[in-house]
């Protein structure tokens, strides 16, 4: 993901679009800020780049991209609400 430091100035509700790499191809992808924030934090818990978590999250997809990305992020904020 490219680094963007303005995303935490953004309203939580701005989309934001960011280019990825998904298998050695660049794509883009539309989320709003709050989620390309919360994505980010994931991926540093689980020592993984963002590029690298959004292909984990790209194999198991069944939707588009942006909408697997926010499924991923609210399972991970309803895991972490119960923990």
């Amino acid at each position: 993901m490219d680094n963007d430091n303005a995303a935490e100035e953004r309203a939580p509700e701005q989309i934001v679009k960011h280019s990825v790499s998904i298998a050695g191809h660049r794509t883009s992808v539309s989320l709003e800020s709050k989620f390309w924030e919360l994505l980010q934090l994931s991926a540093q818990r689980r020592g993984l780049s963002v590029n690298e978590l959004v292909s984990e999250i790209d194999r198991t997809r069944q939707g588009n991209l942006s909408s697997a990305i926010r499924l991923y992020v609210l399972h991970e904020l309803i895991g972490k609400s119960r923990d």
